[in-house]
């Protein structure tokens, strides 16, 4: 089992930046892939960002590409969502996602989630 656990969420301005932190705690001497999802209510939960174990493959949603950067810090088994140029269609909660393929992540699935962070972001 792996436990997650978002933070960092807010209420910032269009144009601002917003660094996410989700730290991983179990079993993660597993070498899972890491990802970021977002959701608004009423819609589905989409894909935002994923990396691999490695960090060596970072696939992202067109909607956020040259705006988001994730990384990961393997030793704090933390992973971060770097949120730059931010749009009120940003707003959303924000899930940690870990799988154990980023395939599995872009594709929409993750085998444990944590319980979410809010990002507001005002026009």
């Amino acid at each position: 089992q792996v436990q997650l656990v978002e933070s960092g969420g807010g209420l910032v301005q269009a144009g601002d930046s917003l660094r996410l932190s989700c730290a991983a705690s179990g079993r993660t001497d597993r070498n899972y892939a890491m990802g970021w999802f977002r959701q608004v209510p009423g819609k589905q939960r989409e894909f935002v960002a994923a990396i691999s174990w490695d960090g060596s493959t970072t696939p992202y949603a067109d909607s956020v590409k040259g705006r988001f950067t994730v990384s990961r810090d393997n030793t704090k088994t933390t992973v971060y969502l770097q949120m730059d140029s931010l749009k009120p269609e940003d707003t959303a909660v924000y899930y940690c996602a870990a799988a154990t393929f980023t395939s599995t992540l872009a594709a929409g699935r993750g085998n444990y989630w944590g319980r979410g962070t809010q990002v507001t972001v005002s026009s």
